[in-house]
């Protein structure tokens, strides 16, 4: 299997896929080797169908199974060149959560419970510029363009650039950071290894610490200030378009994901009931 697995890591290198999901296929083809004993030359649809359901059956979310049909459905389909095995492996639905979006009152209190230098610069960094914290934490210090208020995003997901806005009051906090930490090696946020940049877990700990200091009811990971931050900017009136581009997304329906109408926004509509009899509400005649 350590060959299999060899040419299976070198297709998906070659297909130039994002770090995470070279290591999540692996992952789910090694569980399903494990799982039957056997070589997957010698194992068919039937045998893919069996461990997907005993997934299911020991709890696994759809979004595990649908991690691991796509895992398989690769290594059938490019490694092994066999893709009638994998043709008929339904994919399976994934209920679409509408994520939690942390108002600007909860993303202070958020910011301010973090205690620690630089999990704090950081969180600020990515709600303040919607980038993903992997993002985060490999910024360089060259990427940060004070004169021209601009972050250069280098190979972002899709193995992209782009440029995003550079807030005056992160400048200030980017400032204070820099002279309290004097990071070294050019790395804006380096780890505790040599040449290494700060790890998203240690970004995603501070964060998880902060809800429980701050009380929040709602579910917080690095994503939610994600999507807040293009939330918020749609509320401001930031145009969907613009934000598209802030968030690195190819299609305006995958940012359109990301952008939910909050409660201020609903809160400013005007109803109906209000304006008949008015004016206002003649058109309605």
């Amino acid at each position: 299997m350590a060959e299999l697995r060899d040419r299976m890591a070198r297709d998906l290198a070659l297909r130039n896929l994002a770090a995470g999901t070279q290591e999540a296929y692996l992952r789910c083809c090694c569980n399903f080797v494990r799982y039957h004993m056997k070589s997957p030359l010698k194992l068919g649809e039937r045998d893919i169908k069996e461990y997907l359901h005993r997934l299911l059956l020991t709890g696994g979310s759809a979004e595990k199974l649908k991690m691991h049909v796509a895992g398989l459905k690769f290594l059938y389909g490019v490694t092994l060149n066999r893709p009638q095995v994998v043709a008929r492996i339904p994919w399976p639905k994934v209920a679409r959560k509408r994520p939690d979006i942390l108002s600007g009152t909860e993303v202070e209190r958020l910011l301010g419970a973090v205690t620690s230098l630089v999990p704090c610069v950081a969180l600020m960094t990515a709600y303040g510029t919607g980038l993903r914290v992997s993002e985060v934490c490999r910024l360089k210090v060259e990427d940060i363009d004070g004169k021209r208020r601009l972050i250069h995003v280098r190979l972002g997901k899709g193995k992209k650039d782009r440029y995003v806005m550079l807030p005056e009051r992160l400048y200030r906090a980017l400032r204070g950071y820099w002279a309290k930490a004097r990071p070294t090696g050019g790395l804006l946020f380096p780890g505790r290894k040599k040449g290494t940049h700060l790890h998203p877990t240690a970004v995603n700990k501070a964060l998880a610490a902060a809800v429980q200091v701050t009380k929040l009811k709602k579910r917080v990971t690095t994503h939610t200030l994600r999507h807040s931050f293009a939330t918020h900017l749609l509320e401001l009136g930031t145009d969907i378009r613009i934000i598209q581009e802030l968030l690195g997304h190819e299609s305006i329906r995958t940012t359109q994901g990301y952008t939910h109408v909050g409660a201020g926004l609903v809160g400013r509509v005007t109803s109906p009931l209000d304006v008949l009899g008015t004016k206002q509400g003649a058109i309605l005649r």
